[in-house]
Formats: structure tokens, C-alpha cells, sequence
């Protein structure tokens, strides 16, 4: 979490610097048990207070998803969004500690997942930044014996990402970082012909990758290229898969039907499939906005 892009300052005393990620996987790894329960409620509400630019980002996204409540349900619902990112943290930190415990997953729409494997061409999983998409991904692999990589943008303090990258390894999570397109990465595409998942976030466009059109929450908007490029160069089809918190250790995971990307799809079909992912992050978002943690990044 970052409070409006590139904080000023050295980088490891930053908001998403090593320095309070340090403080953030000691706490989680070496506290008591009821510690890593309960405290990223309290820390999360202490976050919204003091990170201004990230908690009106988290109000603004609040609106764009459902318009205006009332000033107490607003605040209400940002608190909760901080907290839940607390509670995420804390989870996969703990990982690979005395703290770590499997988390409850509850599937839901494994019948898209089935379809998806039968065209034995690799599955490629668009998520987004919800809670949990850390817990799902490799839980993934016990339920279904699919090895997952995660491609990520890479974070800019590099100390940190490797704290949390080391978490999620312990998880059980792989993840690729990859600057701009991820097209440029054979090994994605090496990954799918083994019969294996590529997941890819669309909620943002990162710099250096292309974006397409679309419409999101009554609005303009846009999701990234690459993981459409992707399917159209390799086969394999798109299962959309968002994920949500329902309470400590305790997540929900959603899959929607696979998209598949003709090789010589037309702008306009393109297009549409595009509006279809989006359809399905979306209707997502709406139905559990608090879930959604994106604090602004890179705005």
C-alpha cells in the first residue's frame, strides 16, 4: 500500500518500504495467535487515518462502484477495505512461521475450471486486487494439482518485495515480476504448453502495456492487453477467478466461464471478450466492494 504513488523520503522508510514491511512480518510471524487475528482491524482503521491520499482513493473507488451512501456507511466500508488488506498481509506474512495455518477456501464455479483443462492448452487466470488472491492461487495447486504463477509488476523497493515474495513462496505461490508487457516473457508462454496457469490482475494498466477499452461500473475504463495477447498466442482459455475475505483464515473464490481468444479475432471481437472479463470483474466488485484494495497506486 502506498499513499499516492512514489512516496518522498528513502525508500525503505516509505509506506511500502522494507523498514514496515519488516515490522509488519515480525509481528505476523513471532506474535501470539489472537495477535494475528485480531490486530489488522487496528491497524488497518490506524492506516485509513494516516495515509490521506490512499484513503480518498479507497472512498473514490467506493463511489465509482456503487455511488454515494451516507458519510457513516463511507467511512464505515473504508475502514473495512483497509482492515481487510490488514488482515490479507498478516495472513500471508505469517506464512513459513510457527503462525502459519492453511486457510479455508470455498470454490465456487468449479465446473469453469474443468472445462477450461479439458482443451489440455493451459488455463490462464485473470484476477484482480481483492482479498485473497494470495491464499487462492495456491490452494489451487492442492485442489487441482495446478502449478500457478503469478506475474506482478515489481514493487519499487526491492528489499520489501523479496520479504513478501519469500512469504508467498512459503505459501506456495510463484510469482514472475514483469515490467510492461507480459508478452515479453517466454517463460509464461512455456508455462501454459506444459499444461500449467499464468494468473495476470487486469484492474490496472501497467505502465508499458497496452490497454483495451471498456466499460466498467456504468463508466469508461480499461484492462490490459497482454493477458488476451496471451490466450491468442498460446490457446489457452481465460477463467476469470476473484476472491474475497469472509473472515480470519476464510476466503471465497469465484470462477466464471472460460474466454476463449480466436487467433485471428477481429478489433471488434476482440473487443468484446475484453468486455466480457471486464463483466465479470466488475459484477464481482459490486456484489463485495470492500473487498477491492486498490489505494491508489501508481496515480
Amino acid at each position: 500500500m502506498t499513499d499516492g504513488g512514489r512516496a518522498p523520503g528513502p525508500p525503505g522508510l516509505a509506506h511500502d518500504g522494507l523498514l514496515w514491511r519488516r515490522f509488519a512480518r515480525f509481528g505476523a510471524a513471532h506474535g501470539p495467535p489472537w495477535f494475528v487475528e485480531h490486530s489488522p482491524r487496528v491497524i488497518g482503521v490506524c492506516a485509513a487515518l494516516l495515509l490521506p491520499k490512499s484513503r480518498r482513493a479507497v472512498r473514490d473507488n467506493l463511489r465509482r462502484v456503487r455511488g454515494p451512501v451516507g458519510r457513516l456507511r463511507e467511512a464505515r466500508d473504508v475502514a473495512e477495505t483497509f482492515s481487510t488488506y490488514a488482515g490479507c498481509l498478516s495472513e500471508v506474512l505469517s506464512n513459513g512461521s510457527k503462525n502459519a495455518r492453511t486457510p479455508e477456501l470455498a470454490l465456487l464455479g468449479k465446473g469453469h475450471m474443468e472445462e477450461a483443462l479439458a482443451d489440455d492448452k493451459g488455463v490462464i487466470l485473470v484476477t484482480a486486487h481483492t482479498a485473497g488472491w494470495e491464499v487462492a492461487l495456491p490452494l489451487l495447486r492442492a485442489h487441482k494439482g495446478l502449478g500457478v504463477v503469478m506475474v506482478m509488476e515489481p514493487e519499487r523497493d526491492a528489499g520489501a518485495r523479496e520479504l513478501s515474495d519469500r512469504a508467498r513462496r512459503d505459501g506456495g505461490t510463484e510469482v514472475a515480476h514483469v515490467a510492461g508487457d507480459p508478452l515479453a516473457s517466454l517463460p509464461l508462454l512455456r508455462r501454459l504448453r506444459e499444461g500449467g496457469a499464468v494468473a495476470l490482475q487486469i484492474d490496472r494498466v501497467p505502465p508499458g502495456m497496452r490497454g483495451v477499452k471498456v466499460r466498467m461500473f456504468g463508466d469508461e475504463g480499461e484492462i490490459p492487453e497482454g493477458p488476451l495477447r496471451l490466450a491468442q498466442l498460446s490457446g489457452a482459455p481465460i477463467v476469470p477467478i476473484f476472491c474475497a475475505r469472509e473472515g480470519y483464515r476464510r476466503y471465497r473464490a469465484e470462477m466464471f466461464e472460460p474466454v476463449r481468444v480466436p487467433r485471428r479475432a477481429s478489433a471488434g471481437a476482440f473487443e468484446a471478450l475484453a468486455q466480457r472479463l471486464a463483466d465479470a470483474m466488475s459484477g464481482f466488485v459490486l456484489r463485495a466492494p470492500t473487498q477491492w484494495l486498490d489505494f491508489g497506486h501508481g496515480r
